[in-house]
């Protein structure tokens, strides 16, 4: 699955909608067993949550928004297909969640091509399932400090700190990936499946269990004069660059 929203494949209403039915049917079609996602845009892989759909907008429209992002996570974290993360560009924010949902994470060796959850640079905060999904890949305290100081990881760093599971020349993604999904695919289905399941169980019955009050949350905070304000500096100042 390649995401294709340009200019930086931010994660609108429209493409998070079109990633869930995808995956939807992915899942429900037997004959495949294996995603690898990655992007068609050179550069970036996903910039993330697309922060106009949270700014200027009214309540409605911020709720209808946050079930679709949760949504996504919860099709692909307990996803009975292999997923493998081909990171061909920069990650950050929503980009890398979708990565950290992966069972395998393979990332370009360029330093442009960052990765992490960087919300608290946004004055946002990531969300406790964000956060599970963090701890959950690099442990609780490489999380706590990444995510309070907003951390973006070069590929080396992001290694190191088990982010992604390999770093590989620009145009050996898609091979490596290709290569590492049939390491996967040699193991039968059901113990893996069932083996993900047991790890990753915990984890989406909690979020499950709060989805209806981590919604309100989302639409009280990003509702507030203070956030919105700081919303619109942040896209103020990416017009300006783009400018």
């Amino acid at each position: 699955m390649k995401l294709r929203n340009p200019p930086v494949n931010s994660l609108s209403l429209e493409l998070l909608t079109e990633l869930v039915i995808g995956l939807e049917k992915l899942e429900n079609d037997k004959t495949f067993r294996g995603v690898i996602l990655t992007s068609d845009r050179p550069g970036v892989f996903s910039a993330g949550l697309d922060l106009t759909e949270m700014c200027g907008r009214n309540p409605a429209h911020y709720a209808e928004y946050w079930k679709a992002v949760q949504e996504l996570w919860l099709r692909l974290y307990p996803s009975s297909l292999v997923l493998v993360a081909a990171i061909n560009g920069a990650s950050p924010a929503g980009g890398c969640l979708m990565s950290l949902t992966c069972d395998y994470r393979v990332l370009a060796d360029n330093p442009k091509y960052v990765i992490g959850l960087n919300e608290t640079l946004l004055g946002i905060v990531a969300p406790f399932w964000f956060r599970d999904s963090l701890v959950n890949t690099i442990g609780h305290r490489a999380s706590e400090r990444a995510l309070q100081l907003g951390l973006l990881f070069s590929p080396a760093e992001a290694l190191q700190v088990g982010m992604v599971d390999k770093v590989v020349p620009e145009d050996q993604v898609q091979s490596t990936a290709l290569s590492v999904m049939s390491r996967w695919m040699a193991i039968p289905d059901h113990a893996r499946q069932l083996t993900k399941i047991m790890m990753r169980k915990a984890t989406v019955d909690h979020m499950i269990k709060q989805r209806e009050a981590d919604l309100q949350n989302f639409v009280n905070f990003i509702s507030r004069d203070s956030i919105q304000k700081s919303l619109q500096v942040y896209l103020e100042k990416l017009k300006q660059k783009k400018g």
